[in-house]
């Protein structure tokens, strides 16, 4: 029966991303993996050769806002778990949020009994530094899922791991090393 093998990372709501950024960066030691400006999010790793990511920093929710969890991610082993856990899912009559590729990884994005946006996500073994969701149907064959994921790791082949792409570049007042 298909199942999470752990936790894989959590998204943080964060008003001051720059501010946020630095503190994890700078005073925990946690290396900026993946960055994307314009879409106001951060990934970090303690450890970036073993996951790419273990916090999500996410530019989002107004400061009166008690709401921090922007996602918890749940990892699986191999990509038929992941189809049993979205088709569980559906069956539960659970919100589907969205199922996108990452390139590093698929995943598929719902929300929980008590409206907590949860991701089940399997690791595809393939790097990709750059936070992309393109959509995906998880029903597609594997051939076809397979094409997308070599699609979206080939379009962010040259961005290395805490690069980023120029149009998501942080503001020039912001320090990313």
């Amino acid at each position: 029966m298909a199942r999470v093998t752990g936790l894989g990372h959590v998204g943080i709501f964060v008003r001051d991303l720059p501010r946020m950024v630095a503190f994890y960066r700078d005073v925990l030691g946690m290396t900026v993996t993946k960055q994307d400006w314009k879409w106001g999010i951060v990934f970090l790793s303690a450890d970036p050769e073993a996951v790419d990511h273990e916090i999500a920093l996410v530019r989002g929710e107004p400061a009166d806002s008690r709401r921090v969890i922007h996602q918890i991610s749940l990892r699986v082993p191999t990509l038929a778990d992941l189809r049993a856990l979205y088709h569980r899912v559906q069956a539960e009559g659970l919100q589907i949020d969205e199922t996108v590729c990452h390139g590093s990884a698929l995943g598929c994005y719902f929300f929980d009994p008590e409206g907590n946006r949860t991701e089940v996500f399997w690791v595809t073994g393939l790097p990709c530094w750059v936070p992309s969701a393109d959509p995906i149907d998880l029903d597609a064959p594997d051939e076809e899922l397979w094409a997308t994921i070599q699609r979206v790791v080939e379009r962010n082949r040259d961005v290395p791991m805490g690069g980023v792409r120029p149009e998501a570049a942080p503001p020039a007042a912001v320090s990313t090393s």
